[in-house]
């Protein structure tokens, strides 16, 4: 008796190892699954539409701004204040601390 159920209990296993990986599952593992193409199904969805939607908004605020600037008055000028005022401690003919002043004789003559 323990034979035969021992018997049955090989048959079960065969047949579930069987049904689990036998040639109908083998189909299934040599076809890729691959993604369709993903289409554009809006305008919100292209690239292209939602950069030239940002470029007309980034012209459109820079158009109010220089509007808005044009519309203040002017800053008065103050002389006591030296952010000011440019500086002229350094002429051109005077060279930066720092600097070689220039001679004839360090360019090379052609």
């Amino acid at each position: 008796m323990g034979r035969i159920i021992l018997l049955l209990l090989i048959i079960a296993a065969v047949v579930l190892v069987w049904k689990a990986f036998g040639p109908s599952s083998w189909n299934q593992k040599k076809t890729p699954t691959v993604a369709p193409p993903r289409e554009i199904k809006g305008p919100d969805d292209d690239e292209d539409f939602l950069w030239q939607l940002e470029k007309e908004a980034f012209k459109q605020r820079r158009q109010r701004e220089r509007a808005a600037e044009e519309k203040r008055p002017p800053k008065p000028k103050n002389q006591n204040n030296a952010a000011d005022s440019p500086d002229t401690s350094n002429s051109p003919d005077t060279p930066s601390p720092g600097e070689k002043p220039e001679s004839g004789e360090d360019k090379p003559q052609a």
